[in-house]
């Protein structure tokens, strides 16, 4: 069963959690380092599960697991077995489940789970540029084949699936033939479903300069893929890429932008002011636009997520 269609059908909208990494960083972890928020997976679960409780309780109906930065190949790097990486990738699910099922145990002994569904756990994909963590996923300048891709994302998505994610959430994708590798992957696994969500340039363009509307109606076809939308992009990009999307697919639009800050992969700082209005607010205009799956990427906070869950629930 499509886990997103299943929410889809009884409520309005699901509300995403935020941003991972920063949230970490609020804690006083240093995240410095290529294998960012992987590396806390591996030295300080616990944090990982403090922040995906801290987003159940601020009313994110969806965690996004710590799996973002976290390859095989990454932590081979550094020393680990294939087996070992293996097990922290299966980590990162696990963490958010139980985080999840803790949290929906105390909701459902308050009586207060009536107005949103039961969270998902989605795992994260993130993209190869996030393995060379060199900022090229704001690019896609990969110079790998659509079979390559394949391989490189194989052993990750085998292994979260495995660990039971409700879905997984193939995200910053910057270039389709990466798209393209994630939907012919998927068939290996019948009964899996993923959203693709695509980084972009501008208000009609991917990262590396594609188009978004011929992204979406490239995956249209694809029954898998449960979604198509943006992430890890500016809030003012947005509501041009929802109506470039939705008008090349019928599938659910999923949006969760960055605060509005730029990004410098060199430094790895960030840069410029958010936006002027609330995150909450700028999400409201989103779910008008017709985004179906809205939360936050880079910088938000759990007080971002609640601002749209309040409105959301409200109505």
């Amino acid at each position: 069963m499509n886990p997103i269609q299943h929410i889809l059908d009884e409520f309005q909208l699901i509300v995403l959690d935020g941003a991972m990494a920063t949230e970490l960083e609020r804690h006083g972890h240093d995240l410095n380092d290529s294998l960012w928020s992987a590396k806390i997976l591996h030295e300080h679960p616990e944090s990982i599960k403090r922040v995906h409780r801290d987003y159940f309780e601020a009313g994110a109906d969806c965690a996004i697991t710590a799996s973002y930065q976290a390859t095989v190949e990454g932590y081979v790097k550094r020393g680990l077995s294939e087996n070992e990486a293996l097990e922290l990738i299966q980590s990162s699910v696990r963490i958010a489940v139980q985080a999840r099922d803790e949290f929906w145990a105390d909701v459902t002994a308050t009586a207060s789970q009536r107005h949103r569904p039961k969270p998902l756990v989605a795992a994260s994909v993130g993209p190869y540029g996030a393995f060379l963590a060199d900022g090229s996923e704001y690019r896609g300048d990969y110079k790998l084949s659509e079979e390559q891709l394949v391989e490189f994302h194989r052993p990750r998505m085998k292994a979260l699936i495995e660990a039971g994610a409700d879905i997984l959430a193939c995200e910053t994708i910057p270039c389709l033939v990466e798209a393209k590798a994630i939907a012919r992957l998927l068939k290996e696994f019948p009964g899996t479903y993923a959203w693709i969500s695509f980084s972009a340039k501008d208000g009609q363009h991917i990262s590396n300069g594609e188009s978004a509307a011929a992204c979406a109606e490239w995956l249209n076809g694809h029954e898998q893929v449960a979604a198509v939308g943006i992430n890890c992009t500016l809030p003012k990009f947005v509501p041009s890429l929802i109506h470039e999307i939705r008008s090349h697919t019928d599938k659910p639009v999923v949006v969760y932008p960055n605060l509005g800050e730029e990004y410098d992969p060199v430094t790895k700082t960030w840069h410029g002011s958010t936006c002027a209005e609330t995150f909450g607010q700028s999400a409201r205009q989103w779910y008008e636009a017709g985004a179906r799956l809205i939360g936050g990427c880079c910088r938000t906070q759990p007080q971002d997520i609640k601002e749209i869950a309040s409105w959301s629930r409200d109505e």
